[in-house]
């Protein structure tokens, strides 16, 4: 079994060999095979990637992600930016009927609201449903 600074050293190790995290603003806690990391990272999929490279270590039990995003401003979406991408994919999902779905948006956190006729609708088959 491997003590905590091993299993630190190893998950930063992993970390500066994985290309897209950049491992200098990232740091690493390891405890009984618990990895948290902190720090800042560049954009959601650094953040993912930087999980993900913690997972592949053998030893790590679990990991908590502390990081912080920072994204630059030219990325930065508003609440309403937000609810205008949610209704405009609404509307360009063909399964789901027009304004059946009410969409909220609160500090970043989007909460749909309505009533579809049937699970088909709410749950199409093979269908991907992103904003």
């Amino acid at each position: 079994m491997k003590t905590n600074t091993e299993l630190q050293h190893d998950v930063m190790d992993e970390l500066r060999f994985e290309p897209s995290v950049n491992a200098s603003n990232i740091g690493v806690i390891a405890k009984d095979g618990i990895v948290t990391l902190t720090g800042k990272v560049c954009n959601y999929a650094e953040k993912y990637a930087a999980t993900e490279a913690a997972e592949r270590v053998a030893g790590v039990k679990a990991v908590t992600d502390e990081t912080k995003v920072n994204l630059a401003l030219a990325h930065q979406r508003d609440d309403q930016d937000i609810a205008a991408a949610a209704l405009n994919a609404l509307k360009w999902h063909v399964w789901v009927p027009q304004g059946a779905i009410k969409v909220k948006v609160e500090q970043g956190w989007v909460t749909l609201e309505g009533t579809l006729i049937t699970n088909f609708n709410r749950r199409p088959p093979k269908t991907r449903f992103e904003i």
